[in-house]
């Protein structure tokens, strides 16, 4: 697996750190409450809403540049429309690295 990075989001600002800072409050402040989302949807069994929730976080692992992790995500969110779980523990385990990542970066 690869490791998360910001290179993405650091070439997007072109030298704007506000902006840049601003990107990376943005995935802070959204991430933990898509996952939520995300989780309480399948524990609810609602795989519809569940693929809706890897939709918007495939986004968010990409940016964070996991290509293999996002076609993983991909895949999972075709799956969960047909109630398809195999992918699920893999995905969890792309959405903690990310999360402790996110963590570790310093708040600006």
């Amino acid at each position: 697996m690869d490791k998360p990075n910001i290179n993405y989001i650091i070439e997007l600002a072109d030298g704007d750190l506000e902006f840049q800072n601003q990107i990376i409050s943005i995935l802070k402040k959204e991430l933990p409450l898509e996952i939520e989302e995300f989780q309480n949807n399948i524990k609810n069994k609602e795989f519809k809403k569940s693929a809706e929730n890897v939709h918007k976080l495939k986004h968010k692992i990409n940016i964070l540049g996991l290509q293999k992790e996002y076609e993983l995500a991909n895949e999972f969110e075709k799956q969960l429309i047909n109630s398809n779980l195999k992918l699920e523990n893999s995905f969890m385990d792309t959405i903690k690295k990310i999360t402790i990542y996110l963590k570790n970066i310093p708040h600006n």
